[in-house]
C-alpha cells in the first residue's frame, strides 16, 4: 500500500515566530529553549529540534471533524521552521525510536482501528490498516504523551 505522511504545514504558526512572550500568550503559546535531543518533536518538518534551537508549544486541533472524535493536544513547533516533512512510503527517523498510536479514520472521520507499536514497526501496521479499504487516512500519536505526531493517507 502506497501511503504519504505529511507534516503540518507551518502557515497557520509563522505569526508567531520571533513574537513576545505576551503575543505568544494569547495564542496559548509559550517558548522554550530545547535542552536535549531527541525530545522536542517538530510538528511542521517532522524532526527532532536540535538542543539549543527554541520551540513552541501549543494546543493544536488534531483532530477538526465534528465528531466524538474531535481532538486537540500540545505539541512542539520549531520556531522559525517553514520546510513541511513529506515522506513517500516512509516513517519519519524521528517517530522510529518512539513509541506510537496509530488512529484509522474512514471518510466520515469516525475511527475504525487503533493500536499502539514501536516505531520501528508502524510501517507494517500502516499497511495493515490502508489494507481495509474502508480506511480514509491514519493520524499516528507518541504514545507516551499522547501529542499529536502527523497524519498518514493514502498515494498513488
Amino acid at each position: 500500500m502506497k501511503y504519504r505522511i505529511s507534516g503540518l504545514s507551518a502557515e497557520p504558526f509563522t505569526h508567531l515566530y520571533g513574537q513576545s512572550d505576551a503575543y505568544l500568550k494569547r495564542y496559548g503559546a509559550i517558548r522554550l529553549t530545547v535542552v536535549s535531543c531527541p525530545g522536542f518533536p517538530d510538528r511542521i518538518s517532522l524532526c527532532d529540534i536540535p538542543a539549543g534551537e527554541t520551540a513552541l508549544l501549543i494546543n493544536h486541533i488534531y483532530q477538526p471533524a465534528e465528531t466524538p472524535y474531535f481532538g486537540s493536544h500540545a505539541i512542539y513547533i520549531w520556531e522559525g521552521c517553514t520546510k513541511q516533512g513529506i515522506y513517500i512510503n516512509e516513517l519519519p527517523e524521528v517517530m522510529k525510536a518512539r513509541v506510537l498510536s496509530l488512529r484509522a479514520y474512514d471518510e466520515t472521520h469516525l475511527l475504525r482501528q487503533a493500536d499502539i507499536c514501536e516505531g520501528h514497526l508502524a510501517e507494517n501496521l500502516l499497511g495493515l490498516f490502508f489494507a481495509d479499504p474502508l480506511i480514509s487516512y491514519i493520524q499516528i500519536h507518541n504514545a507516551k504523551q499522547g501529542c499529536y505526531a502527523c497524519c498518514a493517507e493514502r498515494s498513488e
